[in-house]
């Protein structure tokens, strides 16, 4: 045994001229190919200059007609389905696995590659997989005998942005080049490693993308005037397919689904962007929640990448200085975040197949350039830099990208008992944490009056395989007394730490450094449900009933009553209930009452008891709580519930933030219509809507209005019998170019003939900038102010406002959400709805610097404008699908449109501006 590893050992680590196959013929139309469409002659590598020849197992070129890397050639994702299927179909060595489908109908697959032995063994590596995965039912002796018998995974994801369309192409040839290659290199890694392809993780925006390169950006070839992107790729999120926390999109959750069950310990993300190529290396912040041993891994491969493909004479790979380790919510990271190991590449990419002129030292006035920092610098992790101007072609981007690859592959195939070793041991390091080291569980208490926000986030835990519990009796532990049926986290779980992640406070490391992405995103804060962190070891004693997923009943009185009240606790089900009853006339509480000695809170829907059928049919399954009246309440306090005709409004530049909007509004069952530059120029939009909705969208106010610039060709998105998958959610002949001072001049008129503005986020800066509410100002904050994203306080000055029905504090938490600072002067104070006190102290999680600049800014405004009005959130109540607390205040603002203005008159009420004390309004529920 130890001379068969020294001898795999030695092969991984062969010379340059020893990568090819001994004796096995190669392919010369392929050769000819990588000589004429590289850029230049070092673009390439002894691992893929070439390629063998096979009489059984087809070649991309068998199948789609080219090779890898052709000039101006991209694959359509069916095509791509058809290249595996035949390799599947005539190699042993090749299974492919369905894991399900995405929101437009197709199949999402994993392509499993390795020797016929290890393909045979498949299900049995799986399972052995598993019992590393979770290793309370195993010994140490145990898992090494298991470890001796198991490979390890090395999952590959391509294509999860669909601009970055290189790896999706290369992952064919690779999965070739695997199923038929006998060089040392190749024959070490399908004996040790089961590789695994993702083949485009956004299915449909692989097409969609697909279309727009052919139909506008083919011609595309100079990255100082490049060709737009497309407006969409998938249905809904763009770009945050790489931020979506909670797992929304269909694709990456059917890859949870694949990872849950096949405990893969490598997880690879192909991406583009930096010249040449850039190898994950996990630096700074990092999250402290994740085992020390990751952190070791990282560097460990990225550094013998770096290594290696400089000796191949490649210039341009390097590490470190890019993608820190601190946020949890990027879909590759559910490897690192289940004990896994997580790598990612950036490749230089151009957007499609065209050779294009790339510029990676920065160009002075080049308002495209996408690499602000000097990347053609050497430095101490960029020993060999990339060039300052280069000629990129798909070839190029291929070969770096595939050896690359190899290379790590490589390293898992020389040590693949390290890679099971480290899994196993970060899987027990959780378990023994949990079970000696504070906080030992988390609390979500039951019996609260609205279970339903407690249920979205117990199912979301549950969702990435968190262990949950429902205590079978009354919980007693020294941070309080808890019903039977809270809900029980316990920590000593390999999902431990992962629980922790998600659960706890985000305390940022070091204020001095920077993160990609968000700095906060505890789930209890963003859907304002308790969640009680215990340091009681007795916690893991708790006795407890599995949970596998929650779903809270709700329950309405027996028939027969005058009316009944649908109880307003907060829930974001109520909205749904709202677009279920359609046609059924609802009353709302402008103010708390009691009815037979129950409190029925503002806010509660008073529904006619001749209704009761269909209340019923909605009432139980969401959750709620409906109770008979013995008469039907009067009418002084209360006012309609409204059904306004909604728009959504988008750019066609920045669809993203529009789609978490929708996707939101399609969860619950609330109808809008989506409206583009081209509705908004045509006016008589009063006449058509009653309400138009602003999303946060675009870097500035400027953008909101005037979006694309209009330079270069038409960019139609229309779909025709040629480009089938252009022209979804929303149609244009000319994406350039914005609504313009004549849509902005539209959007006054609505406002002047009765419509609600509502605009959210960035986007609540158009208002105040471009006159539509004259007396407010907005400005930006310095910059010294960094905000990432944190969770911080905010005070209610209008408790009585509609929309606040169904909160009871003062002060609730909320994402940070703009840079824009809104100010509105003293005589319409009235109007602040919601600001925020500002400070550190009100920094609930994450990190703001520069707290004292956001202090007593409009939170919320509402400024009434002749017969219309326009609501302003500097907030954003739907960020991604993430601030289940915040949806509801844009829920109320819908179906109470008509009254918001019902609080204006009345006094500010006191606030706590020490951000820690909750003080409750009448509001208050039992």
């Amino acid at each position: 045994m130890q001379l068969k590893r020294f001898a795999l050992l030695a092969a991984g680590i062969a010379s340059i001229a020893q990568v090819r196959a001994a004796g096995q013929a190669m392919d010369e139309v392929f050769a000819h190919h990588q000589q004429q469409w590289i850029t230049k002659p070092e673009f390439t590598s002894p691992l893929v200059d070439h390629l063998p020849t096979s009489t059984t197992v087809p070649s991309p070129r068998d199948v789609l007609g080219d090779d890898i890397g052709a000039p101006r050639v991209l694959h359509y994702y069916a095509d791509i389905l058809k290249y595996y299927r035949a390799l599947a179909e005539k190699s042993p060595r090749v299974k492919i696995i369905s894991t399900g489908k995405t929101e437009e109908g197709r199949e999402t697959v994993i392509v499993l590659i390795s020797s016929e032995e290890n393909i045979g063994n498949a299900d049995a590596n799986r399972q052995n997989l598993a019992k590393l995965a979770d290793p309370r039912a195993i010994s140490d002796a145990q898992a090494h005998e298991i470890i001796a018998l198991t490979k390890p995974m090395y999952v590959v994801l391509g294509g999860l942005h669909s601009s970055e369309t290189g790896p999706p192409e290369m992952l064919m040839e690779l999965a070739y080049r695997l199923a038929v290659e006998d060089s040392p290199v190749i024959n070490g890694i399908r004996t040790n490693v089961i590789v695994a392809i993702n083949p485009a993780t956004d299915p449909d925006g692989r097409d969609r993308y697909t279309d727009w390169y052919y139909r506008n950006k083919i011609d595309d070839t100079d990255d100082l005037a490049p060709v737009h992107n497309a407006p969409y790729w998938g249905k809904y999120i763009f770009h945050d397919n790489n931020r979506d926390i909670n797992y929304t999109g269909l694709s990456p959750r059917n890859l949870l689904g694949f990872y849950l069950d096949w405990h893969p310990p490598i997880m690879h993300d192909l991406h583009e962007s930096h010249p040449f190529l850039y190898t994950f290396s996990g630096q700074a912040p990092q999250n402290a929640m994740l085992d020390p041993i990751l952190y070791g891994e990282m560097p460990w491969f990225a550094n013998f990448e770096v290594a290696q493909l400089t000796k191949y004479g490649l210039p341009g790979v390097w590490t470190h200085n890019f993608v820190d380790m601190w946020s949890p919510g990027y879909v590759a990271f559910m490897s690192s975040n289940h004990n896994g190991l997580v790598r990612m590449y950036e490749t230089f990419g151009s957007g499609g197949a065209t050779t294009m002129l790339r510029h990676v030292k920065p160009v002075p006035g080049a308002t495209d350039n996408l690499h602000p920092n000097d990347e053609s610098t050497r430095e101490w992790y960029r020993p060999l830099p990339a060039y300052d101007v280069v000629e990129w072609s798909m070839r190029d981007n291929t070969n770096y990208m595939e050896t690359a690859l190899l290379t790590g592959l490589q390293q898992t195939s020389m040590f693949p008992q390290a890679v099971l070793e480290n899994f196993y041991k970060k899987s027990r390091d959780a378990v023994t944490t949990g079970q000696t080291r504070a906080p030992y569980a988390f609390i979500i208490p039951g019996g609260r009056p609205d279970m339903t926000r407690a249920a979205i986030l117990i199912n979301l835990l549950r969702l990435q395989g968190i262990e949950i519990g429902a205590a079978t009796g009354t919980i007693k532990i020294k941070e309080g007394s808890y019903p039977p049926g809270s809900f029980v986290v316990k920590l000593d779980q390999p999902y431990g730490p992962l629980a922790k992640t998600l659960l706890s406070k985000q305390v940022f490391p070091d204020t001095k450094l920077k993160t990609y992405d968000d700095a906060a995103w505890s789930m209890g804060m963003m859907s304002h449900v308790e969640v009680v962190e215990s340091a009681d070891k007795a916690a893991l004693d708790i006795p407890v009933a599995s949970v596998g997923k929650a779903d809270p009943q709700g329950t309405i009185d027996a028939p027969s009553a005058p009316a009944y009240a649908v109880l307003d606790y907060g829930s974001i089900n109520l909205a749904t209930l709202r677009n279920r009853l359609q046609g059924v006339p609802i009353q709302i509480a402008e103010q708390s009452f009691t009815s037979n000695n129950r409190t029925i809170p503002a806010g509660s829907f008073i529904v006619d008891g001749g209704a009761y059928k269909k209340l019923k049919a909605a009432v139980i399954p969401l959750g709620l709580t409906a109770i008979a009246l013995p008469d039907k309440p009067s009418s002084t306090h209360m006012h309609a519930a409204a059904t306004p005709r909604v728009a959504i409004y988008s750019t066609w530049g920045s669809t993203q933030n529009v789609g978490w909007v929708r996707y939101a509004f399609d969860q619950s069952e609330t109808p809008y219509q989506l409206i583009f530059k081209e509705q908004v120029r045509s006016g008589k939009l009063r006449a058509k809507y009653d309400l138009i909705i602003v999303p946060s969208q675009g870097r500035s106010a400027k953008e909101v209005v005037y979006d694309i610039p209009v330079y270069g060709q038409p960019l139609p998105y229309t779909k025709t019998a040629r480009y089938r998958y252009l022209g979804d959610y929303g149609a244009s002949p000319d994406i350039r170019g914005g609504m313009g001072l004549a849509g902005l001049e539209e959007l006054r008129k609505f406002v002047s003939e009765g419509g609600t503005l509502i605009t959210l986020g960035e986007s609540s800066a158009v208002p105040a900038e471009f006159g539509l509410t004259p007396d407010i100002e907005v400005s930006k904050p310095s910059t010294a102010f960094y905000a990432p994203g944190p969770i911080v306080s905010a005070n209610v000055l209008k408790p009585a406002s509609p929309i606040f029905y169904g909160y009871t504090d003062h002060a609730v938490s909320v994402r940070w959400a703009s840079t824009a600072l809104l100010f509105v002067p003293l005589r319409d104070k009235q109007n602040v709805l919601m600001e925020f006190p500002g400070g550190e102290k009100n920094v609930l999680s994450g990190f703001m610097n520069g707290a004292e600049e956001i202090k007593d800014r409009p939170a919320i405004v509402l400024s009434p404008i002749d017969s219309g009005q326009v609501l302003m959130f500097a907030t954003n109540p739907i960020y991604r699908w993430q601030n289940f607390g915040e949806f509801r205040m844009l829920y109320n603002a819908i179906f109470n449109y008509k009254n918001l203005r019902i609080s204006l008159d009345k006094p500010v009420a006191p606030v706590d501006t020490g951000g820690a004390k909750e003080i409750h309004t009448d509001q208050s529920t039992p």
